[in-house]
């Protein structure tokens, strides 16, 4: 990997003891930096040791394998886009909702990089489709209850069922978030997301409800 090319962590201590829940986090921490921002592919097991100022031998105590590291790396992201969206929906109120939304929306994506995603369907398809999944359900469970917020206020239409309006955006998501649509798009996939949500929002609001946006 390119020293030029890629961020430097901040480099600190080896910490806790191997095993140790904390040092095990650690390197999920530093792998989630580097894979998101650089690709899977070119990110070894030796640079992450290195950079994490911890011998090969240590990381492998935490993680017997690169592919290991990778799915800690996606179900913590997964993990943690779900405890945001939770808080961000909480409560009845639809402004409220929406806007915290949009912002977790754009949070989350700005970490993911088009070489993340390439190296993960090319290299990794089961975690590819483990993505899928778990997006699928974050937008079924989170969009689900802001779409029945907004109904409820009169800011969502009333005359589509939630469940097909959910339906809709996932499939318009599905369709664009792939490594080559994003590459003839020319789109990140953070830029990507916020704007199949706005073209979505803007179909299935009311006028009163866009004024909230």
């Amino acid at each position: 990997m390119p020293k030029s090319t890629r961020s430097k962590l901040v480099p600190v201590p080896d910490g806790p003891p191997p095993g140790d829940p904390a040092g095990r986090a650690r390197v999920v921490a530093g792998a989630r930096q580097h894979f998101f921002a650089h690709g899977f592919r070119g990110v070894t097991m030796e640079d992450l040791a290195a950079e994490l100022r911890m011998s090969k031998k240590t990381l492998y105590v935490h993680f017997p394998s690169k592919t290991a590291l990778l799915e800690a790396v996606l179900r913590d992201k997964l993990a943690r886009a779900e405890a945001d969206l939770q808080q961000a929906t909480a409560g009845p109120d639809f402004t409220r909702q929406l806007q915290a939304m949009l912002v977790c929306l754009r949070t989350h994506g700005e970490e993911l990089q088009p070489a993340f995603l390439r190296d993960l369907q090319r290299e990794a398809p089961e975690f590819f489709a483990i993505v899928q999944a778990g997006r699928a359900q974050l937008i079924h469970r989170h969009f689900g209850s802001l779409v029945k917020a907004g109904q409820k206020e009169g800011r969502v239409r009333k005359d589509v069922p939630p469940e097909f309006l959910v339906e809709y955006l996932l499939g318009a998501v599905n369709a664009i978030l792939f490594p080559q649509k994003l590459g003839e798009l020319g789109l990140t996939p953070k830029v990507a997301f916020v704007k199949v949500v706005n073209v979505f929002l803007e179909g299935a609001m009311t006028a009163e409800g866009k004024g909230a946006k």
